[in-house]
């Protein structure tokens, strides 16, 4: 499985450096994210280190996808510095200006990640325990990726967002243990055209 997160960390890396022409692509960002952060269940939260360094290639939104409100596709890969949970996949993102400059992009995708899905010692044992208090017990190697971005467009191709990002199988993906991650961070985009 670690195989598979760093080969599509890999493919998102070297989409970034893509030239514009290439595929239709509209913007990249680069960014940190605090990661396994107390959001929505702090009683899993920071059983794991971080930061998560983190890449997304944004794509011009197809015409197919306009009843849909033109969300643009992405590809993106989450890298863990401390060789914990790492993930990469693939969505759709929306992009509602609110003010001049600012912007809300709300987000759906699905990822596959290199952490724990279980817990691998027999229940009850110290070993067990030990396991559970390290690793967030994600359930299963598919996981959803909602997220969630406030985005302030500076002058030129540049722009700054902060982000939030829930990950979880949500009992369709997976069965068994459903505990999930959170991040949150900063990440800069550059979009091209600009």
């Amino acid at each position: 499985m670690r195989g598979t997160a760093a080969g599509i960390a890999a493919f998102g890396a070297a989409m970034m450096l893509a030239p514009q022409a290439e595929a239709g692509v509209d913007e990249i960002h680069v960014g940190v994210m605090a990661h396994n952060i107390c959001v929505t269940d702090c009683k899993n939260a920071n059983k794991e280190d971080g930061p998560n360094v983190e890449f997304q290639v944004s794509f011009d939104s197809p015409g197919f996808l306009r009843w849909a409100l033109s969300p643009q596709p992405y590809l993106m890969a989450s890298v863990n510095t401390q060789g914990d949970t790492s993930f990469g996949g693939f969505g759709l993102e929306w992009r509602w200006q609110f003010a001049e400059n600012w912007a809300i992009e709300p987000g759906v995708g699905y990822v596959v990640h290199d952490g724990a899905t279980e817990n691998p010692y027999p229940g009850g044992s110290p070993e067990a325990a030990a396991f559970a208090d390290e690793h967030v017990l994600l359930g299963s190697e598919d996981l959803f990726r909602t997220s969630l971005a406030l985005t302030y467009d500076f002058e030129g191709p540049l722009e700054a967002q902060v982000l939030f990002e829930h990950l979880s199988h949500g009992q369709i993906l997976g069965d068994g243990h459903n505990q999930g991650i959170d991040q949150i961070g900063i990440r800069v985009g550059y979009k091209f055209g600009e």
